[in-house]
């Protein structure tokens, strides 16, 4: 029950912390600012939105790692269920089978049994 939690919360994680990378503008992006082409960072303050995000993704960035790590260690003591169709074996002989002669293997043409009179 705890393996499937976690498997989720890992799964919201990554996806959030994806679309918080996405997000956020490079560092190239506040050269442009400082010649007048930006004025949409005053929404988050006067500092921008760099140490929100920052934060933000370095929070869930180590909530990624530790899940990683949790999921891992779960998963490397977990004893995986064996399929039926994995564990196929050719039985040797056995004794109640009867066997049967090699030249009752070649299927006959017709109704006629193969006999070695027949040239090939």
């Amino acid at each position: 029950m705890l393996y499937e939690v976690l498997l989720v919360a890992y799964l919201i994680v990554a996806l959030i912390l994806i679309g918080f990378v996405l997000i956020q503008q490079g560092k190239g992006a506040d050269m442009g600012a400082s010649f007048g082409a930006g004025g949409s960072n005053t929404v988050f303050g006067s500092s921008g939105s760099g140490n929100f995000m920052t934060r933000t993704t370095a929070i869930l960035a180590t909530f990624f790692f530790v899940i990683s790590l949790l999921l891992g260690s779960m998963t490397a003591n977990r004893v995986e269920k064996v399929d039926e169709f994995e564990n196929i074996q050719v039985p040797t002989t056995n004794d109640s089978v009867p066997s049967v002669p090699a030249s009752n293997d070649v299927p006959a043409i017709g109704n006629e049994a193969p006999t070695s009179d027949t040239p090939n």
